[in-house]
């Protein structure tokens, strides 16, 4: 079973990192960088159990993943994982993994004022630890992954 590093940046997400670490049971270690947060960000971490970590500049996120995990599932503070995505998750966790997939995408439902938008277009958000291809702290989009079922919600409002 491979481990998962739930990997998230962070600065002053007191009022949405909860509802985001509530989701991630499936992960086997968090991460969160955090980049000088000034209100309960920490506090909230913590409890949850969360490990945090300084920002190093120049270095790529998977420089922060743990010694055990293979695999890093990257978030916004401002997302979290539907139960059909946790659910893809365990199941993917179970099963062994093509030695030709590099990533794997999720689709992502966005909360505006006028309601809940899909975007039609998987995101790549679970990389194996030796990806390099970064957009700050997401993976680079790869056409070649394969998206999994369920998805990420973000949402706008705290």
């Amino acid at each position: 079973m491979p481990p998962i590093t739930a990997l998230i940046h962070t600065h002053n997400d007191v009022l949405r990192l909860g509802r985001l670490l509530e989701t991630l049971y499936v992960c086997d270690e968090i991460i969160l960088v955090d980049h000088g947060s000034s209100d309960g960000t920490l506090r909230i971490a913590r409890a949850y159990a969360a490990t945090v970590v300084p920002p190093r500049p120049g270095v790529p996120p998977t420089c922060y993943a743990g010694k055990s995990s293979s695999w890093l599932l990257c978030l916004e503070a401002r997302e979290s994982v539907s139960e059909s995505l946790a659910a893809s998750l365990l199941e993917w966790k179970t099963e062994d993994l093509p030695t030709q997939v590099t990533g794997f995408s999720v689709f992502l439902r966005e909360e505006t004022a006028e309601g809940w938008v899909e975007n039609p277009k998987a995101q790549v958000r679970l990389v194996p630890k030796t990806w390099t291809r970064w957009n700050g702290s997401l993976p680079l989009n790869d056409p070649t992954s394969i998206a999994l079922e369920g998805e990420l919600l973000r949402f706008v409002f705290p």
